[in-house]
């Protein structure tokens, strides 16, 4: 690389794209899309990173994009990729960016706040108009970072008084699958939850679940709640299968899953073991996820828009750019009663699908 940068500088040779292609192992149409602020992976993005630098072709792709007053370029970092919710937010997003010219440039923080922050500032220094951040947790840092960029953060997924963010109510989704359990009888429920680290999911949706199971009854004795932690994987929420049998075992009745997917980590294991659902034991889950409604016995769970949230973020992004109207902040919450529950006391089937809504 050195040779070829030396000899091209002795010869005063202008550097092509395709040039760049073939000292960094990559196409001439990967070269393009990274200049043009296009979607490629991080390994090859930093390979033609490091042949612009020794070429000196940085300095005239930075020159031409100082002339833009705009890139239609904007970034979204995601806790991971591998994820339904994800994909449904992705969604949402691009049906109100896309019909207005923007494309996305996607990170992923593998669920670290480390690489969360680092992603910010890359975005931001790769010249996107704004950032879109599906955060796992906002620290002051996250605050102080988005108060420092000179273009616009939302976040979503978690809040923060100091930063422009728009989310579901997981402490309303909470209490919705709280109450409802109280009025199907359960007395003693196993929280299987995640680190509450995480604000929104492991925080807010527990502390609403408790608040309503327990409300009016506080007092009660015979009224229990057992929290086992787990982790967001469908496979750890298998492993803690077993911690989960063993508060059956002491007279649970009901595990409150905090999502979706952790509930069919727990369906999985109790079908492997014979465990009747909801004979034995009823299920529920966060998130309504469409699979959740074939698995069997087929799953009551509070059902999210996550492409709402989607649109509704994207829209918030282009309000802060200024270019739209704030969206109404309002969020529907759907309680989906399924088979998965059992009252208490009563042996009467279940309907195989009922809708409680709060708006």
């Amino acid at each position: 690389m050195k040779d070829y940068h030396e000899r091209m500088a002795r010869s005063e040779h202008k550097v092509t794209i395709q040039e760049i292609a073939d000292m960094a192992g990559v196409s001439k149409s990967t070269v393009s899309r990274y200049l043009n602020q296009g979607y490629i992976s991080e390994e090859k993005a930093a390979r033609i990173r490091d042949v612009i630098h020794e070429t000196g072709y940085k300095a005239n792709f930075f020159a031409k994009r100082l002339k833009m007053k705009e890139s239609k370029l904007v970034g979204v970092v995601l806790p991971r990729i591998d994820s339904v919710t994800v994909g449904k937010l992705l969604t949402g997003i691009g049906r109100v960016l896309e019909p207005r010219g923007y494309q996305g440039l996607l990170l992923s923080s593998q669920l670290s706040p480390e690489k969360e922050l680092a992603s910010i500032r890359s975005l931001a220094q790769q010249g996107v108009d704004g950032i879109i951040v599906d955060s796992i947790g906002i620290t002051d840092r996250h605050v102080a970072l988005a108060k420092a960029l000179d273009v616009p953060v939302v976040f979503t997924g978690q809040q923060h008084p100091n930063v422009t963010w728009l989310k579901l109510d997981d402490y309303a989704a909470g209490r919705l699958m709280g109450a409802y359990l109280q009025q199907m009888g359960h007395t003693h429920a196993v929280f299987l939850g995640v680190n509450e680290r995480d604000k929104a999911v492991g925080g807010e949706r527990k502390r609403g679940f408790l608040d309503a199971f327990l409300a009016g009854r506080e007092e009660d004795a015979g009224v229990r709640i057992d929290f086992v932690e787990t982790g967001f994987d469908f496979l750890s929420a298998y492993n803690h299968g077993s911690m989960v049998e063993e508060k059956k075992d002491a007279g649970a009745t009901v595990v409150v899953c905090a999502t979706d997917n952790i509930a069919l980590g727990v369906l999985r294991y109790f079908h492997e073991r014979r465990i009747r659902v909801p004979e034995e034991i009823s299920v529920t889950g966060f998130g309504g996820y469409d699979v959740s409604a074939v698995v069997y016995p087929a799953l009551t769970t509070i059902q999210f828009d996550y492409d709402l949230v989607g649109m509704k973020t994207a829209q918030l992004l282009l309000h802060a750019l200024g270019s739209e109207d704030a969206p109404a902040p309002e969020l529907p919450l759907h309680l989906i009663e399924r088979e998965s529950v059992k009252k208490i006391g009563s042996d009467e089937a279940l309907p195989r699908e009922s809708f409680h809504s709060l708006a």
